[in-house]
């Protein structure tokens, strides 16, 4: 288990800062909601920013700290026993101050133009049936998400020169399809910044038990089905039977 310390835990904090900086300013820009929209809605640019900032995040900032920026991977990191409980409660203060300081950074900077959507807040769209299929889609992108990191970055088979390329991808993915339904928040720091500074928390348990939810599901899944299959292909093989 890695010791983390006062760098990690700073570069968890800015990281999450900017983190949701770019996806609350870019929400604010891309997504139409009222007469103050300079743009029409486009959940492709939104998607490919949420993967381009993410990957270049981890690329530069993560080798300080593992690159979470996110309470929902951070627990799935103390699951796999990869950072301490103590470490991990202080990582998710820092993520969650950082999601704080990056919504306040979009509200300096858009104040008229970011009004109208609270500043990039995730809310739960009509076209969902209520909050509990909002829950369902917050479950099922962290869960995708924390998954990807668990596989490639963190787990038995990881490959670790590609884990800022696949966990960017998946971050892309699920904010095309999810942003249009809930703001694809899959990250309570991502969901409690824009909330606390628009002072909006409506529908406050889908960002909070959603993540929650499909981290713990992304963590035993990984548990029973790849790291379980990557150990039974280890045992087939007979030693010395390898090229």
């Amino acid at each position: 288990m890695q010791e983390r310390g006062l760098a990690a835990y700073i570069a968890e904090l800015v990281g999450t800062l900017f983190l949701v900086f770019f996806i609350t300013a870019v929400g604010v820009l891309y997504i139409s909601v009222g007469d103050s929209a300079q743009f029409g809605s486009d959940y492709a640019v939104l998607g490919l920013v949420y993967g381009f900032i993410l990957m270049v995040l981890i690329i530069g900032i993560g080798m300080a700290s593992g690159g979470h920026f996110n309470p929902a991977i951070t627990l799935g990191a103390a699951m796999m026993k990869k950072i301490a409980p103590v470490d991990a409660a202080i990582y998710m203060l820092a993520q969650l101050s950082g999601g704080v300081l990056g919504a306040l950074l979009t509200k300096g900077l858009l104040e008229d133009e970011g009004r109208a959507s609270n500043w990039g807040a995730a809310t739960v769209s009509p076209l969902l049936g209520g909050a509990s299929q909002g829950a369902i889609v917050e479950g099922l992108g962290t869960f995708l998400l924390v998954l990807t990191v668990l596989a490639v970055a963190l787990g038995i088979k990881a490959k670790k020169e590609w884990a800022p390329l696949a966990i960017g991808l998946t971050f892309a993915a699920i904010g095309m399809v999810f942003g249009p339904l809930t703001g694809a928040s899959v990250n309570p720091a991502r969901w409690f910044g824009p909330a606390l500074v628009a002072t909006d928390f409506s529908d406050a348990w889908v960002y909070i038990i959603g993540p929650i939810v499909g981290s713990l599901l992304a963590f035993l899944f990984y548990k029973f089905v790849i790291a379980k299959g990557d150990a039974e292909e280890e045992t087939s093989v007979a030693p010395g039977t390898q090229n």
